[in-house]
């Protein structure tokens, strides 16, 4: 009998950032800290997934962090020296175990069904997308 709980999953991507970032060095840690307008890319097989989501609505995009170090598991954040080296799970740094970037995003525009325009998106060009969220209200959650 198999254990679930150590099986291999497969995550498919449903589309790829666009961005003028193309470099991770450099780039903004957090969408408020001067991220640009992005495009995401929703791969034609999931074009009805799209269907509901709103100009002007505020969604979660959940991205793999392709370029991340997976085997780091403490970090000293944001880099500054003062700060005590802290578990990574303690904090929003892109390396990690399983580097799953959580980025809260206001749609701009859609366009042909597939293409999200979206603010402010920290995430680098060709980072792959794998779920979008919408953010809901209190009532909702």
């Amino acid at each position: 009998m198999s254990n679930t709980h150590d099986s291999a999953f497969v995550l498919n991507p449903i589309g790829r950032i666009h961005s003028t970032l193309t470099v991770r060095h450099g780039a903004p840690r957090q969408g408020d800290e001067g991220a640009p307008d992005a495009r995401v890319e929703v791969r034609p097989e999931f074009v009805q997934a799209v269907e509901g989501l709103e100009v002007g609505q505020e969604i979660i995009l959940l991205t793999w962090l392709h370029q991340a170090k997976r085997e780091t598991l403490k970090v000293i954040p944001r880099d500054e020296p003062t700060n005590p080296l802290t578990g990574v799970f303690a904090t929003r740094a892109p390396d990690r175990p399983n580097p799953i970037g959580l980025h809260r995003v206001t749609v701009l525009g859609i366009e042909d069904g597939r293409w999200l325009h979206v603010r402010p998106l920290e995430a680098i060009d060709g980072t792959p997308v794998v779920d979008i969220k919408p953010v809901l209200s209190p009532s909702e959650s």
